[in-house]
């Protein structure tokens, strides 16, 4: 594609033979500048019934080997065109092109990761004995794909990462997928999963519906086919998705509201630069994001000063050249600027930013926050960088955890008692020290509690495990010497 006008190219849905019923088409264009990118086919919810039962009508069975060389192959494509996936999802997100790059490398971590990982045996063995009756038997165990199909909705702001922390796990498993991506940058799953087929993924095993979220999910879930539901997005949809789920496995990643706690031993300008990398990259849009960051008081000051010079750093606009882009549309910068607003008008302090040019926000920070103001209570998503001054541990520990959200927190201390502490006491579901929020591998297990989530977790391994059921088999203890 090109820097300066991409052309402009039919997509659409990839199922079933690739050829959608019906439906309309709707024009994809950068949020940066408003120019066209694509012309989508959104498909109907024929589309995804037939969809559904391509799905259905077929049982995976392919070997570890198999799926491990898929996965491989897949990686391998995408590592070889890296820069233009990096630039798609640029041009269909706004995000900067450093930020889509490191979203590339996730990517392709989490595909090999799942490669190595398949080829592991998952099989775990039990022995008879260990009650009064001492039975000589043992119990292996046995994982199986599920007995259905799963359905995966995932969110705009990692619009080829989290297609791949929801896909990779399950054909990893030998489970077959239909996916709807977000509806606002849809290309990237495309891309994706073009790479996936292409590197010998049977097309059962993976379909992408674009189209109208409340339709097409609307009347898949009203199918005995469907197995599960793995959604990332908001907290108000996520929860109506799981009152219509009824009895499916369900999974639910539904964002955060983060925070970085600074205490008074902590070297400052380090502090500074770890709290604008987590509020300002990925244009805030993360779930992980540094979303409130409570400083401790008799350093408060000193350390807002460092962050708003360390704000002005981080230039913004162009997501081709700056190092923040814009956020995913025009409506989302005016919510940010309006909440930003509103925190001002109520007594905060601006310090740096609160510049909006269409759909891009200057990254802001703020002092003198109150920790009831909308800003801080409700989960924005955009590059703002919020400073609230505490006393003590005690009111540290209320204030992190004040929040409907529980996803995760960071701490800058050299302090292993308040590592200790923390870590005991804040209902998060990871908690990183002198490192941003989000930080974690593809291996390790992610996700939240409280409005963040159910506490089922993501990463490889513990996806590998929820996408799969276990068979239990019993023998005679003879047949194990």
């Amino acid at each position: 594609m090109s820097e300066q006008a991409p052309p402009m190219h039919d997509e659409g849905s990839r199922v079933a033979g690739r050829r959608l019923l019906g439906g309309r088409r709707v024009e994809l264009r950068n949020p940066h500048d408003g120019r066209p990118l694509a012309v989508l086919s959104l498909a109907v919810e024929a589309d995804a019934l037939r969809a559904l039962h391509h799905a259905a009508g077929y049982r995976a069975r392919l070997s570890r080997h198999r799926r491990s060389q898929i996965l491989l192959a897949a990686a391998a494509a995408l590592d070889a065109r890296s820069e233009q996936a990096a630039r798609l999802i640029t041009l269909e997100s706004g995000l900067s092109l450093v930020d889509t790059g490191r979203e590339v490398l996730r990517v392709l971590a989490l595909l090999r990761t799942a490669a190595a990982e398949v080829l592991r045996d998952d099989a775990e063995c039990f022995a008879g004995d260990t009650s009064a009756e001492q039975t000589r038997r043992r119990m292996v165990t046995s994982r199986e794909p599920l007995d259905g199909v799963v359905l995966a909705i995932t969110p705009f702001n990692h619009p080829m990462h989290q297609v791949a922390a929801k896909v990779v796990p399950a054909i990893a498993t030998n489970n077959r997928v239909l996916l709807k991506p977000s509806e606002k940058t849809p290309l990237s799953a495309l891309y994706l999963a073009d790479r996936l087929l292409e590197a010998g993924l049977p097309s059962p095993m993976l379909q992408v519906l674009t189209g109208d979220a409340p339709s097409l999910v609307g009347c898949l879930l009203r199918r005995p086919e469907v197995a599960m539901l793995t959604f990332t997005g908001s907290v108000e949809t996520g929860q109506a998705l799981a009152a219509r789920a009824g009895a499916r496995r369900l999974v639910l990643e539904l964002g955060g509201n983060d925070a970085l706690l600074v205490m008074d031993d902590a070297d400052l300008p380090a502090a500074a630069c770890l709290a604008a990398e987590g509020a300002f990259a990925h244009s805030g849009q993360r779930c992980t994001a540094v979303k409130r960051i409570l400083v401790q008081r008799r350093v408060a000051a000193d350390f807002t000063a460092l962050l708003a010079e360390a704000a002005a750093r981080w230039s913004w606009g162009d997501p081709l050249g700056a190092r923040i882009g814009t956020v995913i549309d025009a409506t989302a910068a005016l919510r940010i600027e309006a909440r930003v607003s509103a925190a001002i008008a109520a007594g905060a302090a601006l310090r740096a930013g609160h510049v909006r040019a269409g759909a891009a926000y200057a990254p802001t920070v703020l002092a003198e926050v109150d920790p009831g103001m909308e800003l801080v209570q409700q989960e924005t998503f955009g590059p703002v960088a919020p400073v609230i001054a505490f006393d003590t541990i005690d009111e540290a520990v209320d204030l992190a955890n004040g929040t409907a959200y529980g996803l995760s927190a960071a701490v800058c201390t050299n302090r292993l008692d308040l590592v200790d502490r923390l870590f005991d006491e804040l209902r998060v579901g990871s908690l990183n020290v002198w490192e941003v929020p989000g930080w974690r591998t593809e291996l390790a297990p992610f996700g939240g509690v409280k409005a963040s989530g159910l506490g089922y977790k993501e990463g490889v391994l513990e996806a590998m495990r929820g996408y799969t059921t276990v068979k239990c088999l019993s023998l005679p203890w003879g047949a194990w010497r």
